[in-house]
């Protein structure tokens, strides 16, 4: 009887290890798999999630996705380009403000600045209230691969109908190892937003 016991305890223990092992493995394969996605359905707009600026000059890892984003626009993905994102306190730009300038020396001007948000969640929020109020619904979502995922998966839950085609350029996609930390992060922070339904994003910026 003891060891009868003794081997059901011992099952438990296994499962109890094995079930957050899989739902790791499976979600880290998910956050793989949507990054090499590229989805260009018609849409209401093309929305660029906001990164790093330096007063108003986007970053490496913005201009990106801006540029992307671009190149969609001349496509005919969409009729505007909106570009979201807060800023840091004393900044005379938010990074939705700064993606906006450069577009504009990009000769695209069919552009909406969302300046709101300290993180996706935050941003995305700040997105669907203004697709409320002009009557949007569907959008592209430009980011970078391995943020595709958790991105779309918070604009569909704030009824945003939600494709993503992710920039493969910049340093997000700079080498294998760059590849294996976002996808990391990224897992833990989807099975974050997942649970709690809050941002883990740290700092005033959709990344």
């Amino acid at each position: 009887m003891l060891l009868l016991f003794s081997k059901t305890v011992r099952r438990l223990v296994a499962a109890l290890v094995l079930i957050p092992v899989l739902v790791l493995a499976g979600t880290a394969v998910r956050v793989w798999w949507v990054a090499r996605e590229d989805d260009r359905p018609r849409s209401d707009a093309i929305v660029v999630l906001g990164a790093s600026q330096f007063d108003g000059r986007p970053s490496a890892v913005f201009r990106a996705r801006l540029d992307h984003a671009a190149a969609l626009y001349r496509d005919g993905i969409a009729p505007r380009i909106v570009t979201v994102g807060g800023g840091r306190p004393g900044d005379r730009f938010t990074e939705a403000e700064a993606g906006k300038r450069y577009l504009a020396t990009q000769g695209v001007t069919s552009v909406v600045a969302v300046g709101v948000g300290s993180d996706t969640l935050q941003s995305l929020k700040g997105l669907a209230k203004v697709y409320g109020q002009r009557g949007w619904h569907s959008a592209v979502l430009v980011t970078d691969p391995w943020h595709s995922l958790r991105s779309r998966r918070m604009a569909q839950d704030l009824g945003i109908k939600a494709a993503t085609s992710p920039t493969r350029t910049g340093p997000a996609n700079a080498s294998t190892s760059t590849e294996i930390r976002y996808v990391l992060r990224e897992t833990a922070a989807y099975l974050y937003y997942r649970i709690f339904h809050r941002s883990s994003d740290a700092g005033p910026r959709a990344v």
